[in-house]
């Protein structure tokens, strides 16, 4: 189950570099996460201030 990136997203960019497999990048107006690519590991929910990834 890959995770998704929710709208309490505030674009803070924490996440981003937390991806061990480059699954995350800057979308229109939030972080998105490729679910393909995504291997649920959860370093991007564990460092971001909103809570705003969460398991799809």
């Amino acid at each position: 189950m890959a995770y998704v990136i929710k709208d309490a997203c505030i674009s803070c960019g924490a996440c981003e570099p937390e991806c061990p497999v480059n699954a995350i990048s800057a979308g229109d107006s939030i972080y998105v996460i490729e679910a393909a690519s995504c291997i649920d590991c959860g370093a991007c929910a564990n460092v971001c201030p909103v809570d705003a990834p969460q398991p799809e």
